[in-house]
């Protein structure tokens, strides 16, 4: 059991979108795969595939490569056992040059409480270090809303 669990409230909705946040931020791909079930389908981007493994592998090769990885999430809708978030990450490749990804996220959820499915739609934009707004974690207590753009 993963709570809270469908079907989901607001606070139940908030709960869960912040978790997952926590768990990406942690960048470490078996804890983060343990949130999905065993039969998970995922679309990132360009990418389809299915399950634990494939998710691990997937994690491990995206936080290989996307260095300083900090994420925020915010929730941007629910009903039952679907959560739809919205989501900015900054990181910055192997030549030091800085990036923000913009996305949402469609999520359906297992009686369970673990995820089922995720489609991510993403979209990279160059940024200045100068430009950085997502610096590690979101610390306790902070509800901030993230910013239009």
């Amino acid at each position: 059991m993963r709570p809270p669990l469908p079907p989901f409230d607001l606070d139940s909705a908030r709960a869960k979108v912040r978790a997952a946040e926590n768990a990406w931020n942690t960048r470490d791909p078996e804890r983060v795969a343990a949130a999905y079930t065993e039969d998970s389908v995922w679309r990132n981007r360009d990418e389809f595939f299915t399950g634990h493994a494939a998710i691990v592998e997937f994690l491990t090769g995206k936080w290989a490569t996307e260095n300083g990885y900090a994420l925020r999430k915010d929730l941007w809708a629910f009903h039952d056992n679907r959560i739809a978030v919205r989501f900015q990450y900054e990181w910055h490749d192997a030549a030091g040059q800085w990036w923000r990804s913009y996305g949402n996220e469609q999520w359906e959820f297992a009686p369970d409480g673990r995820m089922a499915r995720r489609e991510a739609s993403i979209n990279d934009v160059r940024i200045e270090e100068s430009q950085r707004r997502i610096f590690g974690p979101r610390a306790e207590g902070d509800e901030s809303v993230l910013p239009q753009h």
